[in-house]
């Protein structure tokens, strides 16, 4: 494990340059004080790794020194092969890139490490597009990709929602996102980081003005914050509902992850009738509504007022859609007596339930 550690410190020397003791030990997983006794123990061995103290100092290597302990164990080529992502290098036109360098480095393998190549391309592929979704492939996605590598202050046209709905932008373009299967640039407008659905640009000048990223940007943990900042805005009413015990298990597979999480941490106990009162975020009343609605009776909405009495309304209206022409026919067929989904709906939603504990 010490030997392997070892070996990161000096790759990470090698690739970043000058990193203090605590950014290493961060990478590493480990003390500072353990990456003190380290750095000793490279240098005892003959590693040229010096150190500057005081702010701003910290460790690199001397100019022009190159690790040759560049040899992969199986399990570091089999993550190699798996980290691929050939979809996304072929949007940004990289795939005969890729296929040439996992070519170079297959035949740059042992025997043994080739086998397992190919072993492993022959039973798993990944596919990160989502369920019911077309590949998301803007036109602009490769000019915009060679912007962002060479740090191009770019002008684009730019369709949202509000309006004016387009509007012209100039951006410093900091990085790419792929989240499922659609791309997002992370670009910064006026000194402000912003998000921007690559689809939505409509015209895209790549300008000859390069700009300075900022010390530190770190765009994993950038659209990490992004996500969270985005559930808190999006999620901001609060609905007080019960829910039945078959629902609750098949939540993951009805909703979105953040109001599951939110439902599972608030919980309380069961009620004599095994259903459960918990507190679920949502964006309005109106785009709650439909939501709601496609859950059946399994859930009841406690609070807020105007949400019940909204769905009420709603599922009165699918009723009364659904209603024979001739208002005193039964709604059932003869051969099933049981209510029809509108009918529970509606019977569910309007009557006037004092809360159960």
């Amino acid at each position: 494990m010490r030997a392997a550690r070892l070996l990161s410190l000096l790759l990470l020397l090698q690739n970043r340059g000058r990193l203090t003791a605590d950014e290493l030990a961060a990478e590493l997983g480990v003390s500072a004080r353990t990456v003190y006794r380290d750095v000793d123990s490279l240098i005892s061995a003959g590693v040229p790794v010096y150190g500057d103290a005081g702010h701003g100092g910290g460790y690199q290597l001397v100019g022009g020194y190159r690790t040759r302990l560049t040899g992969l164990h199986a399990d570091e080529a089999e993550s190699l092969f798996l980290a691929g992502l050939p979809g996304a290098a072929d949007d940004l036109g990289l795939g005969e890139v890729l296929a040439a360098a996992q070519l170079k480095l297959t035949a740059a393998l042992p025997a043994p490490l080739r086998e397992r190549d190919g072993r492993i391309r022959e039973r798993f592929h990944l596919d990160a597009l989502g369920w019911y979704r077309e590949k998301d492939s803007p036109p602009v996605l490769v000019a915009l990709a060679e912007a962002v590598w060479n740090q191009r202050r770019i002008q684009v046209r730019y369709r949202r929602w509000a309006k004016p709905q387009e509007v012209e932008r100039e951006l410093d373009p900091y990085g790419l996102v792929l989240k499922a299967g659609v791309w997002y640039l992370v670009a910064a407008v006026d000194g402000t980081v912003r998000t921007y659905r690559v689809s939505s640009i409509l015209r895209l000048d790549v300008g000859e003005d390069g700009f300075e990223r900022p010390d530190g940007f770190d765009l994993t943990a950038h659209w990490q914050d992004y996500l969270a900042a985005y559930d808190a805005r999006r999620l901001r009413l609060q609905a007080c509902v019960r829910i039945a015990p078959s629902l609750l298990a098949a939540l993951p597979d009805r909703l979105d992850a953040a109001l599951v999480r939110a439902v599972e941490a608030s919980a309380g106990p069961p009620d004599r009738d095994g259903w459960v009162t918990a507190t679920l975020p949502l964006e309005s009343v109106d785009l709650a509504v439909p939501a709601l609605l496609s859950l059946g009776p399994e859930i009841e909405v406690l609070s807020p007022e105007e949400l019940r009495r909204k769905i009420a309304k709603t599922a009165a209206a699918v009723l009364d859609r659904y209603r024979p022409a001739d208002a005193a026919a039964p709604l059932e067929d003869a051969g099933d007596r049981s209510s029809t989904p509108a009918v529970t709906v509606a019977s569910s939603w309007s009557a006037a339930r004092t809360p159960k504990p």
